[in-house]
């Protein structure tokens, strides 16, 4: 362990010094400002069409999306997302509770949520695909592996501290978007009650154990289920790494096979082996609040066990290849 803790601070050191950790953030503090403004001109749109009233906005909602389940136009997939949709608000506006009440809280949970599927990904894959072909590709990797430690050291050391820094970038974008969308909403709203525990069994939701958390709870619960995505997420583009030697290859890898995933998700409904594939498990918080899965089948714990089998599947692939091949050359 003595040898394990310098090679992980040179790893720190190396990673603070890359620029393109300092663009995540910027690309951050660029996006939330733009959607945090497009939310304030939806609200202000909805508060003069309905006055104020979300009770009345709700209820405008749920006959939209009823109206067009008698539509032959709309695809049998979505009338399934639109029936589960109706029958949750229907819940809320039972329970005289807005779900979409207005603040940086409600801004924060929203954006992560939609955020999960493809955009955090990619910024988890911008500093985790060139983590060991980057060096392959400059030569440092040689002065590396002829240190006397052993290969498996050196790579657990470039995982600890990738770990380190995927957790740093979950963390800071709830952060930015926290106290950029507050600033226009305000900062209230930790208290206020969501629900979670939806079922959502073929297009009906079972409702039998929904229950309302406090917003800073079920944003908690969401914040892990994101950091276990990205983990798995760092741990793929960490073998992609391992394997090819050119990082715009790995980078190109990992960029296809998570937009690739993001069309699958939405288009896999009828191809049931497709549930097997990392990137349709990646929206784990669409169970938290009852989304339909993208596949039937699907739950929480299924997606968890594929996500968990992919992510040591790759540190396996990882360890293996890079204490046997000949890097040196």
């Amino acid at each position: 362990m003595n040898n394990i803790m310098p090679l992980i601070r040179n790893e720190t050191i190396k990673m603070v010094k890359k620029k393109r950790l300092y663009i995540i953030f910027i690309v951050l503090a660029i996006l939330v400002p733009m959607f945090t403004y497009a939310q304030m001109k939806s609200a202000e749109n909805n508060r003069d069409k309905f006055g104020g009233d979300w009770r009345l906005e709700l209820q405008q909602a749920i006959t939209d999306n009823q109206n067009s389940l008698g539509s032959d136009r709309v695809p049998e997939e979505y009338k399934k997302y639109r029936t589960v949709y109706i029958q949750q608000m229907q819940y809320y506006l039972e329970n005289d509770i807005n779900p979409k009440e207005p603040g940086g809280v409600t801004f924060t949970r929203e954006f992560m949520n939609n955020a999960v599927g493809l955009f955090i990904p990619l910024l988890i894959m911008a500093i985790a695909s060139d983590l060991v072909s980057g060096e392959r590709t400059t030569g440092t990797i040689k002065m590396l592996l002829t240190r006397p430690v052993r290969r498996w050291k050196v790579l657990l050391s470039k995982l600890i501290t990738l770990i380190m820094f995927v957790s740093i970038i979950v963390v800071s974008a709830y952060i930015i978007c926290y106290v950029i969308s507050g600033a226009v909403f305000g900062y209230k709203g930790f208290n206020m009650p969501i629900f979670t525990g939806f079922k959502v069994v073929g297009t009906d939701v079972d409702m039998s154990a929904v229950h309302a958390v406090d917003q800073w709870l079920y944003m908690l619960m969401q914040a892990g289920l994101i950091w276990f995505v990205s983990v798995i997420v760092a741990m793929l583009a960490f073998m992609v790494s391992v394997l090819v030697r050119s990082t715009a290859a790995s980078i190109v890898i990992m960029m296809a096979a998570l937009i690739a995933g993001t069309i699958l998700t939405s288009m896999a409904a009828s191809w049931q082996t497709a549930k097997y594939l990392f990137m349709v498990n990646l929206e784990l918080p669409d169970y938290l609040s009852g989304g339909l899965p993208p596949i039937e089948g699907m739950n929480l714990g299924f997606s968890l066990i594929v996500l968990s089998v992919w992510g040591v599947a790759s540190l396996i692939v990882s360890f293996l290849v890079f204490t046997k091949r000949d890097i040196l050359n």
